[in-house]
């Protein structure tokens, strides 16, 4: 007896999630449109606009992977006001289009919008990357997180420690599914393209003679961070301090980088080691951050993939959605202390970096296990 067609919603609220829901997209296109006599489809929902300035058309290119086939055109601010927009658009895009399982990344208030109004349509929800805490529920994220998790149908963790929230809070261990991290799928997909790069043919570096684990890659986008000016300071004269003659290369958006040239001017502090350049492709990024001495960051995906390059890398936060990447991986939690960010800085320059490996099933075949699981739960 054929089984029925099943079709997905793959819902992405910012750029981040294309990254991750990239290999599910090629995991389902590989199946050829048919498993088991099954057909599978999906489509690709975003909920900003078609013109979003952060959606270069080469990051999809990179991804191999198409562009939304639709836009719920959200653009605001507010996060409540976002939540409801969100809300009302997809609801709307759900009642128009028969779909039988939801797909939601990460942790964001559209993220938790979406997963609000397929339940309330009676829809399945899979949720990838569940189980991730910082245990401050004064975060917007965190409240994002319980919401997300406590209402979805299946649970796909990056690792054991994730498994663990979920089962604590209740999940009944049926749902919960350790797939691994899906970021390393991209990884091992893009190897052999991403090697064929080099320093000389990025346009944003080409000119500043970078080689191979000579520099370290900087990156800043963490609102906390960017607001307490004085303390951004400090951490940023640790930083280049404790680097010395290694050049820092910091890939910034235009808030981050106006921030920091406005520091510079502000009390005259030396930067010219701090090399600003403008925000790189995904697989020029993806190619910088491999080939470096260590990363400075305060992304929590940048940090997970430092784990798999074995690149050192510190992160500007207190807490990491992936314990396995300071637990078993190459990462380092410095919080917003410019003492012990720099003290960490010059243990990176020396090479006195403690010894790491990949975390379980960080192997580049989460998305088959996804898909695989949604095949077999629907």
């Amino acid at each position: 007896m054929t089984k029925q067609n099943l079709h997905l919603c793959i819902f992405c609220g910012a750029r981040p999630n294309f990254i991750k829901v990239a290999p599910i997209i090629r995991a389902i296109n590989s199946l050829s449109g048919i498993e088991n006599h099954r057909i599978v489809s999906y489509s690709l929902v975003y909920a900003g606009r078609a013109a979003d300035p952060t959606l270069e058309d080469n990051l999809f290119d990179n991804l191999c992977i198409h562009r939304p086939n639709v836009f719920l055109g959200v653009e605001c601010q507010n996060l409540n006001e976002l939540t409801g927009q969100v809300m009302s658009k997809f609801e709307l895009y759900l009642q128009e289009h028969p779909t039988d399982v939801v797909i939601v990344v990460d942790d964001l208030a559209s993220t938790m919008a979406a997963a609000i109004v397929a339940k309330k349509q009676a829809i399945t929800l899979a949720h990838i990357a569940a189980g991730t805490r910082s245990f401050d529920i004064t975060m917007p994220k965190e409240i994002n997180r319980l919401v997300i998790d406590g209402l979805s149908d299946i649970l796909f963790t990056a690792g054991f420690s994730n498994n663990s929230i979920a089962n604590k809070e209740g999940a009944e261990l049926s749902k919960v599914y350790m797939v691994g991290n899906i970021l390393i799928d991209n990884i091992r997909y893009n190897r052999e393209r991403m090697e064929k790069l080099s320093f000389d043919g990025i346009e944003a570096v080409k000119d500043l003679h970078l080689r191979d684990k000579g520099y370290i890659v900087f990156t800043l986008n963490r609102k906390a961070l960017l607001t307490n000016k004085d303390n951004l300071e400090q951490m940023i004269r640790s930083l280049l301090k404790a680097a010395g003659e290694i050049p820092v290369i910091a890939p910034l958006r235009e808030d981050a980088e106006s921030t920091l040239l406005a520091l510079g001017l502000r009390n005259g502090f030396d930067l010219h080691n701090l090399y600003l350049v403008k925000p790189l492709g995904y697989l020029e990024f993806s190619y910088l951050t491999s080939h470096a001495l260590g990363i400075v960051t305060d992304s929590g995906n940048v940090a997970e993939e430092a784990t798999f390059n074995n690149v050192p890398c510190i992160t500007l936060n207190s807490y990491t959605e992936h314990i396995e990447t300071v637990k078993i991986g190459t990462n380092v939690l410095v919080g917003e202390d410019a003492g012990l960010l720099g003290s960490s800085v010059a243990d990176m320059v020396a090479g006195k970096w403690k010894s790491a490996a990949i975390p379980d099933r960080w192997d580049g075949r989460s998305a088959e296990r996804i898909v695989q699981t949604l095949l077999e739960r629907s």
